[in-house]
C-alpha cells in the first residue's frame, strides 16, 4: 500500500457529528472556509490532519489556520500566494502548501460542478506550474510540499483521472529536477456514486485505487485523496409525507412537505433522486407518473417530473434517496420553512444531530430598528 490519508470533503455534509465518525475511523478533513475549519475543530480533528482548499481564502481564515494547525494549504493562485506569505511571516509562522494546477482535461461532468478545463476558476494552468513553483519557492515563508489537482465532481470514468494523474505524475518529475521537495500528492475527490438504478454504473474505489497507482505509484509520495458525495451521499435519506394528491389537465400531481429549500440539487442541477415510497404498497397497484413537487411558491420547486411511481395516499410518506450529500448543508429557510431535523442512525439507534429550529427562533433573529 501506499502511504495516504482520505480527507473527507466536508462541504458535502459537514454536521460534526459525522466529522466525529469519519475522525474516529482515521479520516482528515478538507475544508474550504474559516467556518468548516472550526467545525473540524469541534469534531476532534487535528490541525495536522486538514487541508484548506478554496479558490477565495480570506487573511483571516489563513491565520486562523496556521495559529491553529493546518496540515497545508492547497493554494490556487499568485496572488493568493503572495497574501499567503504575508500572513505566516506577520505570525512568524511557515505555511506548508501545494499549488492547485489544472491539467485541462475535461472531465465531462454538469458544467456548474466542472472544475478541471482551462476556463474554469479553479487553480493555475499545468503550462505555467514550473513559474510559480518556483515563486513559492523564493518566499521566505512558505514550504513548498506538493502538488494539489481536482478535476471535478460525480465523474463515473476514470479516463480522465488517468489522464490528469499522468501529467500529475510528469510534472512532479520535473519540479523535482528544479530543486523541489515534492513529497505530497493531493489527488482531489469527484469520483460519482450511483444516483439512479440507470445511471452509469460508477467505477468502485478498487478501480480508482487501482488509477492512482498505475499513474503515480512509483513517485514515493504521500497520497491524499478529498472524498466528498462518496462517502455521505448513498448514506443519507431525506423523508418526506404527501400532503395532497392532485389531478391537472393529464397529469397528477403528488405534493410534498419537503421543498427545494431542503434539498436544492433538483432544482439547481436538474439531479435525479431516486423517490421511493417508504411503506410499500401491498398488491400490485397501477404504476403511474407523477409530477413530485413542494409547498414553495415557485416552478422550480419540482423534485421530479413524470416519474413512474406506485401511489402513495395524503399523510404517507415519501423518502429521497441519495441525500445524505449536498442536501443539508445546501439547505435554506425560504419561504419560513424551518431547517429540517438531521437524524444519525446506526443500527438500531438514532439520534437527532440538528434540531429544527423553531419559527419563533428564527423570527428572533431579524432585528426592527429603533427608528422605525
Amino acid at each position: 500500500g501506499m502511504k495516504h490519508l482520505i480527507c473527507y470533503a466536508m462541504k458535502a455534509n459537514s454536521n460534526i457529528a459525522i466529522l466525529k465518525i469519519l475522525g474516529n475511523l482515521g479520516a482528515g478533513m478538507d475544508v474550504v472556509s474559516g467556518g468548516e475549519y472550526l467545525r473540524a475543530k469541534a469534531a476532534g480533528i487535528s490541525g495536522d490532519k486538514i487541508v484548506f482548499s478554496g479558490v477565495g481564502k480570506t487573511r483571516e481564515e489563513m491565520a486562523l489556520a496556521i495559529k491553529n494547525g493546518i496540515r497545508q494549504f492547497n493554494v490556487e493562485s499568485e496572488a493568493e500566494l503572495k497574501v499567503l506569505n504575508e500572513v505566516a511571516l506577520s505570525l512568524g509562522a511557515i505555511a506548508p502548501i501545494t499549488l492547485r494546477v489544472n491539467p485541462d482535461v475535461d472531465a465531462k461532468t454538469h458544467a456548474k460542478i466542472a472544475t478541471g478545463k482551462s476556463e474554469n476558476k479553479f487553480g493555475i494552468p499545468i503550462s505555467k506550474a514550473q513559474e510559480v513553483y518556483s515563486i513559492a519557492a523564493s518566499m521566505e515563508a512558505i514550504d513548498v510540499v506538493g502538488i494539489d489537482v481536482h478535476i471535478g465532481s460525480q465523474l463515473t470514468d476514470l479516463e480522465p483521472f488517468r489522464l490528469a494523474y499522468k501529467k500529475v505524475a510528469e510534472l512532479t518529475k520535473m519540479l523535482r529536477q528544479d530543486g523541489h521537495n515534492i513529497r505530497r500528492l493531493d489527488l482531489g475527490g469527484g469520483l460519482g456514486i450511483p444516483y439512479e438504478n440507470s445511471n452509469q454504473i460508477p467505477p468502485t474505489p478498487e478501480d480508482y485505487a487501482k488509477v492512482i497507482h498505475e499513474t503515480v505509484g512509483d513517485l514515493d509520495c504521500e497520497i491524499e485523496i478529498e472524498p466528498g458525495r462518496l462517502l455521505a451521499g448513498n448514506a443519507g435519506l431525506m423523508v418526506s409525507s404527501v400532503i395532497y394528491n392532485k389531478s391537472g389537465e393529464g397529469r397528477d400531481f403528488m405534493i410534498v412537505d419537503a421543498a427545494m429549500n431542503d434539498l436544492i440539487r433538483p432544482a439547481m442541477y436538474e439531479a435525479y433522486h431516486e423517490i421511493i415510497p417508504v411503506i410499500e404498497t401491498t398488491g400490485s397497484p397501477e404504476i403511474r407518473d407523477y409530477d413530485i413537487v413542494g409547498p414553495v411558491c415557485e416552478t422550480g420547486d419540482t423534485f421530479a417530473n413524470k416519474r413512474a411511481l406506485t401511489p402513495v395516499a395524503d399523510g404517507e410518506m415519501v423518502a429521497f434517496r441519495s441525500a445524505g450529500a449536498y442536501g443539508a448543508v445546501m439547505a435554506s429557510e425560504y419561504n419560513t420553512r424551518p431547517l429540517i431535523p438531521e437524524v444519525l442512525v446506526y443500527g438500531d439507534q438514532f439520534s437527532i444531530i440538528r434540531d429544527r429550529p423553531s419559527i419563533e427562533a428564527i423570527i428572533k433573529r431579524d432585528i426592527i430598528p429603533d427608528w422605525l
